[in-house]
C-alpha cells in the first residue's frame, strides 16, 4: 500500500514530514543528550549525522513528522512510525522524543493522538506497538495516558506496549 503522509496540525503544533532540507533543527534537536537519552542513538556530533537519522526515516516502511511549534516555527521534536507491517495484522511501531523545555506541557500527547489516529484509519493498522527503557517515566506514563497496555515480560531490558484498534475508542479516536 503507497500511502502520502500529510502535514498534521493541532491547537499548538504543526507536524510535517521530515526532510532532509530540514537537517541542521535535526541537529540541534538530536544534539541534545536529554532528547537522546532514551533513545538507542547517541547525541548528534554533526549535521552529516543528522542526515543520516532524516535517511533513515525516509527510507524506513513508515514516517517520521517533525514536530513544529506553530508559535515560532521551531522544530521541538519528532514522531512517527516505523517498522510497518503490511499484510495480514498490520502494525506498526511508534517512536516519539520532545526537547527537554517542552515537557510537561501535554505536547506530545497533542501530537500522538491524531497520529495513532492516522495510523488507524488512513494506514489501516490493526495495533501499534511501542518499547520504553525501564527508566523512562515519562514515556511509560504518556503511553498509559493513550491506551497503550504493557506486556508482562521484559525482552531486551525494554518494556513492550502496545494498542489496539478496539481501544483507540468507539469512534476511532481517543476517549
Amino acid at each position: 500500500m503507497s500511502i502520502i503522509f500529510p502535514e498534521i496540525v493541532t491547537d499548538r503544533l504543526k507536524l510535517v514530514v521530515l526532510t532532509l532540507d530540514d537537517a541542521e533543527s535535526v541537529f540541534r534537536h538530536f544534539s541534545s543528550e536529554d532528547v537522546t537519552r532514551f533513545m538507542d542513538i547517541s547525541p548528534c556530533k554533526d549535521r552529516d549525522e543528522a542526515e543520516d537519522i532524516i535517511r533513515f526515516h525516509l527510507e524506513d516502511t513508515g514516517c517520521r513528522w517533525g514536530i513544529f511549534s506553530k508559535t515560532d516555527a521551531k522544530l521541538i521534536g519528532t514522531c512517527g512510525f516505523h517498522c510497518w507491517v503490511q499484510g495480514e495484522q498490520p502494525r506498526a511501531e511508534i517512536g516519539f522524543d520532545l526537547a527537554r523545555e517542552y515537557w510537561g506541557r501535554g505536547l506530545m500527547q497533542e501530537a500522538l493522538k491524531p497520529v495513532i489516529d492516522f495510523g488507524f484509519k488512513e494506514m489501516s493498522l490493526d495495533f501499534i506497538e511501542a518499547t520504553v527503557e525501564q527508566d523512562n517515566k515519562r514515556s511509560i506514563s504518556l503511553l498509559r495516558k493513550l491506551n497503550f497496555e504493557r506486556e508482562t515480560e521484559l525482552r531486551d531490558q525494554l518494556i513492550y506496549f502496545f494498542l489496539l484498534r478496539e481501544h483507540w475508542g468507539p469512534e476511532g479516536k481517543f476517549e
